[in-house]
């Protein structure tokens, strides 16, 4: 695996949405551990607002970008991330990658494969992977097994009437709806705790509502209902583990800020020492498997489907 020699690695922003602006670029310039060199976006003016604001440098070439870092972060639309992901590789930097990968298997496989093919490091940022309060809490559920079932919901309310989220208009969540933005949260704590997912049945809800039921390798099955439309009274995300020592309740977590930096510090420990992260461009490329099957069971997944 190429490593990280730099102290500090330089690492790279692509994307200037609120997402970008909101966690990856403040993580990455308050981040002790890393050098936040630049920022590239599909619009170079604001790149170059989101750059400046930073006190980092704007691309207008992303190759260029590329050839300026040892690693980047990405916060782009799947299907847009996906095919520069692969390019990212093929450059040599390692890469931290948003949720989902991709929205089809083959693409998330090929960012998978062009990692492992250039000997780059990958993580996935699955919140709940890298959130301290819930990263301690998944790694000690699946230390502990025994688990008999899992219940989850993840009600967000993003789409619900006057919201003023800036997510909402974010095109690729419209067409895709909760399913493939939360889903791979609930799924990031259930693969390591109850095991890969063998068997699954998908249902449609209200909007973009789908409630997917799942069989796990360990024999536990679990539960999970997704969305992005529900009322702002009833916005909530959790999940209950229920087995042998009773019931174990997933903790609060305090926003992305801090798990995004957790997320850092997991890419370059990986490019270091070598090791794949569990979160890493191959996992992402499962939960895309999964998600699409969801999304063939139950139908299309848009808050007006």
């Amino acid at each position: 695996m190429t490593t990280l020699l730099r102290r500090p690695p330089r690492i790279g922003l692509l994307g200037t949405g609120p997402w970008a602006a909101r966690t990856h670029a403040p993580a990455l310039a308050a981040h002790d551990g890393v050098e936040f060199v630049g920022v590239w976006g599909r619009r170079a003016e604001a790149a170059a607002e989101l750059a400046g604001a930073h006190g980092t440098t704007a691309y207008d070439d992303v190759d260029a970008l590329f050839a300026a870092c040892d690693a980047v972060a990405f916060a782009l639309p799947p299907d847009v991330q996906a095919p520069l992901a692969v390019r990212a590789a093929a450059a040599g930097c390692h890469l931290l990658l948003d949720k989902p990968v991709a929205t089809t298997p083959r693409a998330a496989r090929e960012v998978a494969e062009a990692a492992e093919k250039a000997g780059v490091a990958s993580v996935v940022f699955c919140t709940l992977r890298f959130a301290e309060p819930t990263a301690r809490w998944i790694d000690e559920q699946a230390a502990a097994g025994g688990w008999f079932l899992g219940e989850a919901h993840w009600l967000g309310s993003l789409y619900a009437a006057g919201s003023m989220s800036a997510y909402a208009d974010s095109p690729w969540r419209r067409e895709k709806g909760g399913l493939w933005d939360v889903g791979p949260h609930v799924l990031s704590v259930y693969l390591p705790v109850l095991g890969d997912v063998t068997e699954m049945t998908a249902v449609r809800g209200p909007a973009d509502t789908r409630h997917l039921v799942l069989r796990h390798a360990s024999g536990a099955s679990s539960t999970a209902t997704l969305t992005l439309s529900a009322p702002p009274e009833a916005a909530e995300a959790a999940l209950t583990l229920y087995g042998e020592r009773g019931r174990a309740v997933m903790p609060a977590w305090d926003g992305a800020s801090g798990a995004f930096g957790g997320a850092v510090d997991a890419l370059v420990e990986s490019a270091r020492t070598g090791v794949p992260h569990a979160c890493d461009a191959r996992f992402g490329a499962r939960l895309t498997e999964i998600l699409t099957r969801a999304e063939e069971a139950a139908g299309p997944s848009g808050p007006t489907a």
